[in-house]
């Protein structure tokens, strides 16, 4: 089976997205904790945007957590056709949506219906596990 026709891809781009959120964060970080990139007056031009990214980043370790169990039980299944990979694909999508909304914007309702689109994405890798 190729990587291409597998859920191992979207699970490596999420791990890809929580690196990346990492490395923001550390960025975020920097003018507090090691004085790098303060303004003039010391204060840190990304303070609005830490807490922000720090709870994203939180937040890749709830629901995702279901996400990759579903993927790595589909696999063992050899369940990896065409609609696994796309609901896959779908979660990933929506999550690095989910982050930019909750990073840049303060819009709740939006990003209540991103995860909406997260949230059934795995349901639906749950249903195809669950399906005889």
């Amino acid at each position: 089976m190729s990587m291409a026709a597998s859920p191992i891809l979207p699970m490596a781009a999420h791990v890809a997205l929580c690196a990346l959120l990492y490395v923001a964060l550390t960025v975020a970080r920097a003018p507090a904790v090691w004085g790098l990139g303060r303004r003039g007056d010391g204060s840190n031009p990304f303070a609005a945007l830490e807490p922000r990214i720090g709870a994203n980043l939180s937040n890749q370790f709830e629901w995702p957590l279901f996400f990759h169990v579903a993927c790595v039980l589909l696999l063992l299944q050899g369940a990896t056709g065409p609609l696994v990979i796309g609901l896959a694909w779908v979660f990933v999508a929506g999550r690095v949506l989910h982050s930019a909304v909750q990073v840049f914007t303060g819009n709740v309702r939006l990003r209540g219906l991103v995860f909406t689109v997260n949230f059934l994405a795995v349901l639906a890798l749950w249903a195809l596990l669950l399906l005889p």
